[in-house]
C-alpha cells in the first residue's frame, strides 16, 4: 500500500488552494463596473468598443453597469421572445451610434448612458404594438425613438445637473407616451393595445393563488425589461447578481414589496401573478438602498420606504393614465428616488455624488475609507 507523504499532501492542497484562488480572482474581474475593460478597449476597433457600450447601456436599465450583465440581460430577452431580444439591441445600438454621431460626451457614452433609453423605448414598443412580432415597419419608430431619448437626455442633463440629479429614465417616460398618443389604437401603420387599470375589478368568485404571487415577486425583477416569463427573469435577477449581490437582494426586495402593496390595494390578479407592480418597487428600492447612497442600517429602512412609495405611486399613475390608455411605465420609480435624492437630512449624509457612483459594494467600501482616514486625521490632530 503507497502511503502520501506530507509534502504531497501539502503540494496537492495547495494546487487546489490556488486553483481556488485563481477561479475567484475571475470571478472578482467579472463583477462590480470591469473598469478594466474600458482600459483593454481603448485601442480596439470601433465595432468593438460599440459592442461594449451597448452592453453597458444595457445594464444600465436596470441600474447596473457592467457589460457581461448586459450580455446576460440580452441573453434572456432574446431566450424570451427573438423579437424583443431584437428590438432591444437595435434601441441600445441605434441611441449610442446618435450619442455618438451628434457628439455627445465621450465618457457617458463608454459609461452606456446613451443606450439604455433607447432599449427601453424599443422594448416598449415592441409590447404594446397590436400587430404582432416581426411587424418590420415598427423598426423605423424605434430608431427615430431612440434617438430621440439622446436628444431629450441632453437636454434634460443640463437642467439637473444644477442639482447633482441623474437624468434616469425620464427621456424614456416622455418618448414612449408621445409616440402611443400619437399613433392610436387604431393607426393603420402602428397600431398599440390600449393600457389597463391594475385596479379594475375580478370576477366574483376567483381565487388568489399563493405561488403564482410568489413567482410574480422575481418576475417583478424581468419587467424592467418587459419581461414576463419566469426563467428569463430569473437570469436577469442573475445578472443582477453578477455586478452587485446587494443589488440584487435590494431587487428582489422592492418587488416584493410592490407585490404586498398591490395585495393590500386589491388589484387585478393578473398584475400580481406578472409581476407589472413590483418592478417599480423593485427600481425604488434599488436606487436607494446602495446605488446612489452608501448602504446603511438608515438607506436600507429609506430602501423599503422608498419601494413602497414608488409602488403606491405606480397603482396610482396606472389607474390614472389608463383612462386615456396610456402605461405608467416607470414614472414612479424615477419620481420617487429623484425626490430622496433632493431630501435633506439623515439621507442626505449617506448621498453619493453622482460622478462618483459605482457598484453599491465598491461605494460603502469607499466610505468605509474615507470615515477611517477621517478618523485618523482627528486623531492625529488632538496629539
Amino acid at each position: 500500500m503507497w502511503m502520501d507523504t506530507k509534502a504531497e499532501v501539502e503540494g496537492r492542497t495547495w494546487k487546489h488552494g490556488s486553483w481556488g484562488r485563481r477561479a475567484w480572482s475571475c470571478l472578482l474581474l467579472c463583477t462590480g463596473d470591469m473598469v478594466h475593460v474600458d482600459k483593454y478597449m481603448q485601442e480596439k476597433w470601433f465595432v468593438l468598443q460599440l459592442a461594449v457600450w451597448g452592453l453597458r447601456g444595457v445594464a444600465r436599465v436596470i441600474l447596473a453597469n457592467n457589460p457581461l450583465s448586459g450580455a446576460l440581460i440580452l441573453a434572456a430577452l432574446f431566450w424570451a421572445s427573438p423579437w424583443q431580444g431584437l428590438l432591444g439591441t437595435l434601441g441600445a445600438l441605434a441611441s449610442t451610434l446618435t450619442a455618438v454621431i451628434i457628439g455627445q460626451d465621450s465618457a457617458e457614452v463608454s459609461r452606456g448612458l446613451h443606450g439604455f433609453n433607447g432599449m427601453l423605448v424599443s422594448l416598449l414598443m415592441g409590447v404594446f404594438s397590436s400587430a404582432g412580432d416581426w411587424y418590420w415597419w415598427l423598426l423605423l419608430p424605434v430608431c427615430l425613438g431612440s434617438a430621440t431619448c439622446v436628444l431629450l437626455y441632453s437636454g434634460l442633463s443640463r437642467v439637473l445637473d444644477r442639482w447633482d440629479l441623474p437624468v434616469a429614465v425620464f427621456p424614456f417616460n416622455i418618448t414612449i407616451a408621445l409616440f402611443l398618443l400619437c399613433t392610436g389604437p387604431d393607426n393603420p401603420y402602428f397600431p398599440h393595445h390600449l393600457a389597463t387599470a391594475p385596479g379594475m375589478p375580478e370576477p366574483n368568485g376567483t381565487e388568489l393563488s399563493a405561488l403564482k404571487v410568489l413567482c410574480g415577486i422575481p418576475l417583478g425583477v424581468g419587467q424592467i425589461f418587459a419581461c414576463g416569463a419566469l426563467g428569463p427573469s430569473l437570469l436577469i435577477l442573475g445578472a443582477v447578481l453578477l455586478y452587485s449581490p446587494l443589488l440584487a437582494v435590494h431587487a428582489l426586495l422592492g418587488s416584493a414589496v410592490g407585490t404586498l402593496a398591490g395585495l393590500s390595494m386589491a388589484v387585478r390578479h393578473a398584475s400580481l401573478y406578472s409581476g407589472q407592480l413590483g418592478f417599480n418597487g423593485a427600481l425604488g428600492c434599488m436606487a436607494v438602498g446602495g446605488l446612489f447612497f452608501t448602504f446603511s442600517w438608515r438607506t436600507h429602512l429609506f430602501a423599503i420606504a422608498s419601494a413602497f412609495l414608488a409602488a403606491y405611486a405606480d397603482i396610482a399613475l396606472s389607474n390614472l393614465l389608463a383612462t386615456v390608455g396610456l402605461p405608467a411605465c416607470s414614472w414612479a420609480a424615477t419620481l420617487t428616488f429623484t425626490l430622496m435624492l433632493l431630501l435633506s437630512g439623515t439621507l442626505a449624509a449617506y448621498r453619493i455624488p453622482m460622478d462618483q457612483v459605482k457598484a453599491p459594494e465598491h461605494n460603502l467600501h469607499s466610505r468605509s475609507r474615507w470615515e477611517a482616514g477621517s478618523t485618523a486625521d482627528r486623531e492625529s490632530t488632538d496629539v
